[in-house]
């Protein structure tokens, strides 16, 4: 099975989605019924969620939007996380959908916009706990992996030619599965006080992360990573003997994959470098703060100065009709690629990552370059505008892409005419998916995509406490 499952939908599919009406790319009735599960077959239940779905709703005028909220935002506790107790500690396991494993990327991005309501409900508290504490397990068990099995079952990739072990799904080193989990503790955190996930294993995992990603800088040799796969996907496997192309160790870190699970071209990917940094300097306050580990921070955060430092040598060039921009990948060789992909992180999304200010004039720059023709992953066709990039491939647009473009606009026009361009691309199912084809909205890949869905949830509660008015305009 891979990564992403492409599926084509017709119009006979998704009929019945409405009370009173057939999907035929616009919708004659104004009653929505919800696609949640039944009450007593959701995974977990919070009553702060449920308060925040009524409420919300309440601000909405479109119907359709409504119950596209209701859908998506609780979607990833309804049907995604599988929580329990283990040796007296919360554990919470989080499959993304449709594959029944565990990202560290996506399960930290499924749960993240319900971080904003732990306070107010202790058993979402002990969920958010279990997550964290389940994270470290995983990274503890390898750092270079990006997805887990619940248990030590094996999976359909333990022929690939790498250290797998029976507790891996797969074993792509992607620099973002060890920042996610970072970015998760640090502001679960921040927004409750709360110091119990602050447990020896998290200490562990900070010393694991530090020297992952100085192994990856490849000062002294290629590292103790290498990944290849049979496979008939380019994009599934590494070059080189497994390696990747060729760097000049320059300071900064390798992803040997792209948060799409795809191989890099130019192995130093710059949005994940960036949000290494942000990381790594989160690592730092904590190590000083709650475990008094002076020398910790203090290598954490010349390694983030490093980095930075390399990046802004390395990755910042000047585009003819765009002024100073990041590249997407660079090899510390001289050679930049230029594009942006969907997946987060992505140059788009760096502001939301806390990797730069919105309004920086260089991340501006890039916004406009990658929302442009000058992106080739970027389309436009009869359905909508958005990136995509090469996991589904040409043509294909990630919806996700498209609520990111909201979530880094401060222009209204912007921010609704990309909801609107979601409100007629779900294809009558009520929820977001993986891609869409650009002309015909249909054809998508992914009915059950976790992340996608709470991402829109996300936004949408993000526009109720920040931009109520646009609720009323769409």
């Amino acid at each position: 099975m891979e990564r992403r499952n492409f599926i084509k939908y017709n119009s006979l599919a998704v009929a019945g989605v409405l009370s009173s009406s057939v999907f035929n790319g616009a919708f004659a009735a104004t009653t929505f019924v919800s696609k949640r599960p039944p009450v007593g077959k959701r995974n977990f239940s919070s009553k702060a969620v449920e308060e925040t779905i009524l409420m919300v709703k309440k601000a909405i005028s479109n119907p359709e939007l409504a119950w596209m909220f209701e859908n998506c935002f609780p979607n990833t506790l309804d049907t995604t996380v599988d929580f329990s107790t283990a040796s007296g500690k919360p554990d919470t396991f989080v499959i993304t959908g449709d594959i029944h494993a565990m990202w560290l990327r996506d399960s930290t991005a499924q749960v993240w916009p319900y971080l904003s309501l732990v306070k107010d409900d202790e058993q979402l508290d002990r969920l958010f706990q279990g997550v964290l504490h389940r994270q470290a397990k995983c990274i503890l068990i390898d750092p270079y992996a990006n997805a887990f099995n619940k248990e030590a079952t094996g999976s359909e990739w333990e022929s690939d030619d790498t250290d797998m072990k029976p507790e891996l799904h797969e074993r792509k080193w992607e620099i973002d599965s060890l920042c996610y989990p970072v970015r998760l503790l640090y502001n679960y955190w921040k927004t409750t006080g709360n110091t119990a996930c602050f447990t020896e294993e998290w200490h562990s995992v900070f010393r694991s992360i530090l020297t992952t990603f100085k192994k990856q800088q490849r000062k002294l040799d290629k590292g103790d990573y290498h990944f290849t796969r049979v496979t008939h996907k380019p994009t599934d496997t590494l070059c080189c003997r497994g390696f990747g192309n060729p760097v000049n160790p320059v300071g900064l870190i390798v992803s040997a994959f792209r948060p799409s699970d795809d191989a890099t071209i130019y192995p130093f990917l710059i949005p994940s470098n960036y949000f290494a940094v942000t990381s790594l300097n989160q690592i730092a306050e904590m190590a000083e703060d709650r475990y008094k580990d002076q020398k910790l921070a203090d290598e954490a955060r010349q390694l983030a100065g490093e980095v930075a430092a390399a990046i802004e040598k390395y990755a910042i060039a000047e585009r003819e009709d765009f002024g100073k921009v990041i590249a997407f990948e660079v090899d510390g060789f001289g050679n930049r690629l230029f594009m942006d992909d969907a997946n987060i992180p992505s140059l788009l999304a760096l502001p939301y990552l806390g990797a730069m200010e919105l309004t920086n004039p260089l991340y501006q720059n890039t916004r406009n370059l990658v929302l442009s023709e000058a992106n080739p992953w970027f389309f436009k066709g009869k359905a909508g505008e958005g990136i995509g990039g090469p996991h589904v491939g040409a043509d294909m647009i990630w919806p996700m892409s498209i609520t990111m473009r909201a979530m880094t606009s401060t222009d209204d026009e912007e921010i609704i005419s990309s909801i609107r361009t979601l409100l007629k691309t779900h294809a009558g199912t009520g929820f977001m998916h993986e891609t869409f084809h650009k002309d015909n909205p249909e054809n998508f890949s992914r009915s059950w995509f976790a992340w996608a869905n709470t991402l829109f949830g996300e936004l949408i509660l993000k526009l109720y406490h920040s931009r109520p008015e646009l609720l009323k305009k769409i």
